[in-house]
């Protein structure tokens, strides 16, 4: 045979190549709905595509990759995780359960992801450190046949599946929560969360998309307090120190630690928007009479469940909504019953919204406390 015959051969094998690596790097195929469970799988809008994956046979080898877990609200998610792993149904289903925590390096995080794509991992949910820069690991997954399922913290992408709830709103839903009360002008402390996320990019936008517009003429101070009740009580105490007098607060987490803030440095309670914590919905209950008119929107740790549960019915070739959007739980002063609500016995720092009976998922306090963090 020629040198160009060989050559002409080599490059026709090549293209095969390519050709039949691409079909496999397609990922899922794009299909019409609905979805398989819509009262649990809600589509995030009228406009969200549909996913469909070639079923396995499992049971299956799942790992969940955090990124951040230094607050409450990471802690026990990792637990709802495990917890939700461990429930009868969900065992027959899983014979493999991962967890690992890589901390606020989008590098590390990829690279755990990397690691359980290659070891043979059929599903993989995760809380994304970055909204962007998951191309790489998302071409990996889909070559190699792997659900990769982002959750809570989502991607600015529309190529994978995500479990999330609307950040944008819940920001909206505080700037109008901040309006009824609080009226049209004075200064306002807004305690963000971590800084590089989609929540709480998502979460500022929608609040200041409320604040800022006319006839609004507030001042909003911006601190950063990680989520975390220790780092929002010590921002909101130094914002104190340093302006005096704020006429309405939102913060995006650590909320308890914004509430004894105020108490510390006797500050009097104003209208106040935060998140699901039980220990803020006590300071609700116990405070609203003296000023504390607050309100508590809820991002739920038991999200994780969601997405696990998501990823398994994927993994069985189901059609899923590309982007699943849960409601919204929410509770204010004027409506917020205890043992439902929140729950006043419970002493331990722990977010209260943890039941979604659309999905099966009602979890227990001390079946969520049970667990660890620790990787496993």
């Amino acid at each position: 045979m020629s040198k160009l015959a060989t050559a002409l051969l080599a490059a026709v094998a090549g293209v095969a190549l390519l050709v039949s690596g691409a079909a496999r790097a397609a990922g899922p195929e794009v299909v019409s709905g609905p979805g398989v469970n819509p009262q649990c799988f809600i589509p995030a809008s009228k406009e969200t595509k549909f996913f469909k994956w070639p079923a396995k046979k499992g049971p299956f080898r799942i790992a969940l990759v955090n990124g951040f877990v230094g607050n409450t609200w990471r802690i026990q998610m990792i637990k709802t995780a495990k917890a939700y792993a461990e429930l009868p149904e969900v065992q027959k289903e899983v014979k493999e359960f991962k967890v690992i925590s890589t901390g606020t390096d989008a590098a590390a995080q990829l690279g755990a992801i990397e690691d359980f794509i290659n070891q043979g991992f059929d599903g993989i949910v995760t809380i994304a450190v970055s909204p962007t820069g998951f191309d790489r690991v998302i071409r990996l997954a889909n070559h190699k046949g792997v659900v990769l399922t982002p959750f809570d913290n989502i991607l600015d992408t529309d190529q994978v599946m995500e479990v999330g709830e609307d950040q944008f709103k819940m920001g909206t839903m505080s700037g109008e929560w901040i309006e009824k009360y609080v009226g049209h002008k004075g200064k306002l402390l807004e305690v963000r969360g971590v800084p590089g996320n989609s929540v709480d990019r998502d979460r500022h936008l929608g609040f200041r998309s409320i604040v800022d517009k006319a006839p609004n003429k507030f001042e909003v101070v911006e601190v950063v307090g990680n989520w975390a009740t220790g780092d929002s009580q010590k921002v909101t105490a130094d914002a104190i120190a340093v302006h005096g007098h704020f006429d309405g607060i939102f913060t995006q987490g650590g909320s308890d630690g914004t509430v004894q803030a105020l108490i510390d440095a006797k500050h009097p309670f104003v209208p106040m928007s935060g998140e699901g914590e039980n220990n803020y919905r006590k300071q609700i209950a116990e405070y609203w009479k003296q000023g504390l008119k607050g309100m508590s929107y809820g991002q739920s740790p038991a999200l994780v469940a969601i997405a696990m549960k998501a990823t398994i019915s994927a993994l069985h070739g189901n059609v899923m909504p590309q982007k699943v959007f849960i409601p919204i739980p929410y509770a204010d002063f004027e409506h917020m019953k205890p043992g439902v609500d929140y729950f006043p016995d419970l002493n331990a720092q722990f977010f209260a919204t943890n039941s979604f009976p659309p999905c099966g998922i009602n979890f227990t306090a001390p079946q969520i406390m049970a667990q660890s963090e620790a990787n496993k």
